[in-house]
């Protein structure tokens, strides 16, 4: 089936990623993804899993998310006591993809429950039901994380990222990156031309205290406030400049860099 099918998410390829994928999945393999912030990994995965037709759960972790809101918790209904499966727990049971994004904000409870659906026992533990539920052979763990985010307080333990087959991602090269803003958006080649451009100075200035890069998330952003008909120096500040930085000095800083560009 083509990346361009329009009857999956759009994705550019980049590389081997989606063989590699396939791979990962008919050998029942985990997979780690890792990679700056709004260069595709979600998309990705929304593409790879309606590519082999299979459902999605989706975990978007923070600071607050513990395994009880991954296995789920019993709740009143009606004067009733019921069990509710969380997200990890439907997941196994359903034999999906299941994809925690920023796994490494979680907190540490949360990867001690995902240690069994690694190796080879494919395990999840409920012990609040009392069961031991068998991962079928179509379900597949998939976490991700930002290496660099928050100057890389948070990382994975060598002895978590090793249950894991790595994948590792990065904004595209300028050539791919127009090609992926043109698909997203229909906004003329041009015109996504001068926003990777835009993007390739702005990626450039990390010594003026910049935390993330500028992505490609962002340039769809821009592109689609461009193609609606607003003013591209007003929509490179909406959706690049502002979303970087709430440092005055420093978005006027960026913005010559918008003016020359635009």
């Amino acid at each position: 089936m083509n990346a361009h099918s329009p009857t999956l998410p759009w994705y550019r390829p980049t590389a081997g990623e989606c063989g590699l994928f396939v791979h990962a999945f008919e050998q029942k393999l985990p997979l780690l993804l890792k990679g700056p912030t709004g260069c595709g990994k979600s998309r990705f995965v929304e593409h790879m899993a309606a590519r082999l037709g299979r459902p999605l759960v989706t975990v978007a972790a923070n600071d607050d998310t513990s395994a009880v809101d991954l296995l789920g918790r019993y709740l009143v209904r009606g004067g009733d006591t019921v069990w509710q499966d969380g997200p990890v727990t439907r997941a196994v049971r359903q034999g999906a993809i299941l994809y925690i994004d920023e796994v490494a904000e979680a907190r540490p409870d949360v990867v001690v429950v995902l240690h069994a659906l690694t190796d080879h026992r494919r395990r999840l533990t409920v012990d609040r039901t009392d069961e031991e539920l068998v991962a079928p052979p179509e379900f597949m763990l998939i976490v991700s994380y930002n290496p660099g985010y928050q100057g890389g307080m948070k990382e994975l333990k060598p002895s978590t990222r090793q249950r894991f087959l790595g994948l590792a991602f990065d904004y595209p090269a300028p050539d791919v990156e127009t090609e992926i803003v043109c698909g997203e958006t229909d906004v003329d080649p041009r015109t996504a031309r001068l926003l990777v451009g835009l993007a390739g100075r702005l990626r450039e200035l990390q010594d003026l205290g910049l935390t993330e890069r500028p992505s490609t998330r962002l340039l769809v952003g821009a592109a689609r406030l461009i193609l609606a008909g607003v003013e591209p120096r007003e929509a490179c500040q909406a959706a690049l400049v502002e979303p970087l930085t709430d440092d005055r000095e420093l978005v006027s800083g960026l913005m010559d860099v918008v003016h020359l560009v635009f």
